[in-house]
């Protein structure tokens, strides 16, 4: 099914060189016959949340092989958040026979499914917040799995922490469209609350750091970033301003608070990358008609920098009835 963000995204040059960041493994072994497979692991950019996911996507593929008696070969890469870049290792895998890509984030992903358009390999992307939004719904040759974020939850942990919050900022990048439908909502939650906001943004890393800065100087008193992919790879240059200004950043991933962010519910990316490796493998073995168009996987997970916590002089008791909280300390993984 070709759909508008193919028609964006086909128009990318692939003649600059490759740029990328890779490691070769070989897991288990089987016969050649059926049972041996390729697969190309594809990270949007490296950053904690990623991965963590692409760790544990190797990791489950080597279990797998080990479990089924198979051979299963993997390529990571890293598209350092280049488009051409993520194009022509998406091209390159499809070359060479690859019997699925697992693109992890959504540019990865959407890139991945026009490299694949005409072959069908499968596409078993990790981590799209918003599937539907990224249009990689309804195409045959593609499914994954989703962190999709509860805006709602984490808007309701910032007033459990504070009910006397009256300015709040929205931290994210408008180039990730992830970030779209969460800030929506959180816009709309805090106007039915009459809390006022401010937003601000950046797509680089210094961009995201003069905004932080912008945030701090507005006198927000708490600050919503969702899943972005951008802000997240600037955490660790912006969470010290915020937790010595008293501002609790609120985040869409444990990898941000685990880089300096001070809270989050949601998803655990290990799950997630095991979950994406398990739906590949099922890609290969058994066809893309076996699968549904995405995997919405389950969150509830509470964490908090008591770091951070400590920083800003903040108390999280309020979420300990909310649901399972783990305390974790930054760490710049």
């Amino acid at each position: 099914m070709k759909k508008n963000i193919f028609k964006k995204l086909a128009a990318v040059m692939v003649s600059a060189a490759m740029v990328l960041s890779m490691s070769t493994c070989s897991a288990g072994s089987g016969a050649k016959a059926d049972g041996d497979y390729t697969v190309a692991v594809i990270k949007q950019l490296d950053h904690a949340s990623l991965d963590e996911i692409a760790n544990a996507i190797t990791a489950e593929l080597d279990a797998i092989a080990a479990r089924e008696g198979v051979t299963i070969k993997y390529d990571v890469y890293s598209g350092q958040n280049d488009q051409t870049v993520l194009k022509q290792i998406s091209d390159q895998a499809v070359a060479e026979g690859v019997d699925a890509i697992i693109p992890i984030a959504t540019l990865a992903a959407q890139v991945a499914a026009v490299s694949a358009e005409e072959s069908k390999t499968p596409v078993v992307y990790a981590a799209i917040s918003d599937p539907t939004a990224a249009e990689l719904t309804g195409i045959d040759y593609v499914t994954g799995t989703s962190d999709g974020l509860n805006t709602t939850f984490i808007m309701d942990m910032m007033f459990a922490q504070n009910p006397d919050i009256t300015n709040v900022g929205l931290l994210y990048s408008l180039s990730e469209v992830n970030s779209a439908t969460p800030i929506a909502e959180a816009k709309a939650y805090l106007d039915n609350k009459g809390i006022s906001y401010v937003e601000a943004t950046g797509n680089t890393n210094d961009e995201v750091v003069a905004a932080a800065s912008s945030l701090v100087a507005s006198g927000v008193q708490a600050v919503f970033t969702p899943t972005d992919n951008v802000v997240m790879a600037a955490e660790l240059a912006i969470y010290e301003d915020f937790a010595n200004a008293g501002i609790l950043h609120y985040a869409g991933a444990d990898s941000f608070v685990r880089n300096g962010a001070f809270a989050t519910c949601g998803v655990n990316y290990t799950d997630l990358g095991t979950k994406t490796a398990d739906y590949a493998y099922q890609a290969i073995t058994e066809g893309m008609s076996a699968l549904s168009d995405y995997y919405l996987m389950e969150g509830g997970i509470i964490t908090v920098n008591t770091e951070t916590a400590a920083t800003a002089g903040a108390d999280y008791s309020a979420f300990s009835g909310m649901g399972e909280l783990v305390e974790v300390q930054t760490t710049e993984e």
